[in-house]
């Protein structure tokens, strides 16, 4: 009897795109992004490689769809509070999404998903700041920089997780070697921050800057609908 991955009587195995991401995001978890191929994948799966490419024309699109799939559990995320909680709840819900998958930020940074998930994380970031009187312009770019601030962190997060013990310990040591206090003494008395590997922390602080600078913008009706608000000082 055959499997539902072989195929029975000479017709190709039976694939669909839901299938195909669930297994290459289970296949990121076991070997990492830099050994996920489409042969791999097609292997894992127990196809021919040419079969996936009725579904993934590239393995940038694959990527693209396992970025919105890393995203579904975000419509779960808790809105509760004022603006400025709505909208930290999201960011730590990105990240928490992110870190959930090895490689997660790598595999979402760069990819352009316009499915679901990311159109509605997309939507709740800036109904969230429309609804508390931001402009639309304020609103595109808070989002643009909640999502950068939450990929870059995830993404020194993560590779600082896989080189624990390594050659991230090594680097540490290096930076603390190389930070001589008489030479570099403010550096020195950071260090401890520096080297923290409490990642949480890290990411909470540059969300706090990220949230008193939105609190210090005048949020008019009209507030960010017109390119004058972004000549201050500029």
């Amino acid at each position: 009897m055959s499997s539902p991955s072989t195929p029975a009587r000479g017709r190709p195995a039976r694939l669909d795109r839901t299938r195909t991401v669930d297994t290459a995001l289970e296949l990121l978890d076991e070997v990492g992004l830099d050994a996920l191929t489409m042969r791999r994948l097609a292997d894992a799966m127990d196809v021919q490689a040419g079969a996936l490419y009725r579904y993934f024309a590239t393995k940038g699109d694959l990527l693209t769809a396992m970025a919105e799939r890393m995203l579904a559990d975000l419509a779960a995320t808790r809105t509760d509070g004022d603006w400025s909680e709505q909208l930290a709840s999201l960011a730590r819900g990105m990240r928490t999404a992110l870190l959930a998958r090895r490689d997660g930020a790598r595999v979402y940074a760069g990819t352009h998903a316009t499915g679901p998930h990311t159109l509605g994380f997309a939507e709740a970031v800036i109904g969230v700041l429309r609804t508390a009187g931001f402009g639309a312009q304020e609103a595109a770019r808070t989002l643009m920089a909640v999502a950068h601030l939450t990929i870059g962190h995830t993404l020194e997060e993560q590779a600082a997780l896989q080189s624990v013990g390594g050659e991230g310990a090594a680097d540490l040591e290096r930076l603390r070697l190389a930070a001589d206090p008489e030479r570099y003494p403010q550096l020195a008395a950071a260090l401890p921050a520096l080297t923290s590997e409490d990642f949480a922390a890290h990411f909470e602080f540059g969300l706090s800057l990220l949230l008193q600078g939105l609190r210090a913008l005048d949020r008019s009706p009209t507030c960010g609908d017109g390119p004058e608000i972004y000549s201050r000082g500029d």
